[in-house]
């Protein structure tokens, strides 16, 4: 497959990836952009709470390089860099799931989460709620002292509400003992590892773009 070949075609089977965390600032939003670059993908993240000047769609505005990605309007902008269920009551709203609708797109959809799973976003949903049946799940993982144990559960979390796991992303540093415990105790594939890097732009997310494609198109 000649993915540099103007003539190539992206496969018509158009996939949902909603990129999940283990936690909190474990590299979602570096991971989605690479996912994003890798298949020209459209990004959306549906609930942005804090750093409206500076956040996560923007991130990836600045990260990707290609022209065909369509970063779609988040469904809740919320002013506090907090769990989206209080920064809605800081806000004076509460958030409505029926008001979040995947964006209608003929392209890939790379839809990043808030968080782990079980962020609250009001008193009864949390951010797995936000999971469509047609959207498969990236987890990404970041070593840590529990790290495992997050992990698991949320891999574990995942397949008892019986929700499709494309893979697998490790960000920072790495692990071998962690990330081969991982992966033998779920099954699941590893789409690739993010090196702790002194920074990133969007040259450096160009090139992990091109080491992760392979393993991205075989999800469809």
């Amino acid at each position: 497959m000649n993915l540099l070949n103007p003539c190539y075609q992206w496969p018509q089977n158009d996939m949902k990836l909603f990129v999940t965390g283990i936690g909190t600032d474990v590299g979602k939003t570096i991971a989605s952009s690479i996912i994003t670059e890798a298949l020209e993908a459209d990004y959306w993240k549906p609930i942005q709470a804090g750093d409206l000047e500076n956040s996560d769609s923007h991130k990836i505005k600045s990260f990707i390089s290609n022209d065909k990605t369509v970063i779609h309007p988040n469904s809740y902008k919320l002013n506090t860099a907090a769990s989206p269920h209080l920064a809605a009551e800081i806000d004076g709203i509460t958030i409505d799931l029926s008001k979040i609708r995947t964006p209608e797109t003929e392209n890939h959809l790379v839809i990043e989460g808030a968080g782990g799973l079980f962020v609250p976003l009001n008193n009864e949903d949390t951010i797995v709620d936000l999971i469509q049946a047609d959207y498969k799940v990236i987890v990404v993982s970041r070593h840590y002292l529990g790290s495992i144990n997050h992990s698991l559960l949320t891999i574990e979390a995942l397949q008892n509400r019986k929700i499709s796991i494309a893979g697998i992303v490790f960000s920072g540093e790495e692990n071998k003992a962690s990330e081969s415990i991982i992966l033998s105790k779920t099954g699941i594939k590893c789409i690739g590892r993010i090196d702790q890097e002194p920074y990133f732009d969007c040259n450096v997310i160009r090139e992990y773009a091109d080491l992760f494609r392979e393993n991205l198109l075989q999800l469809q």
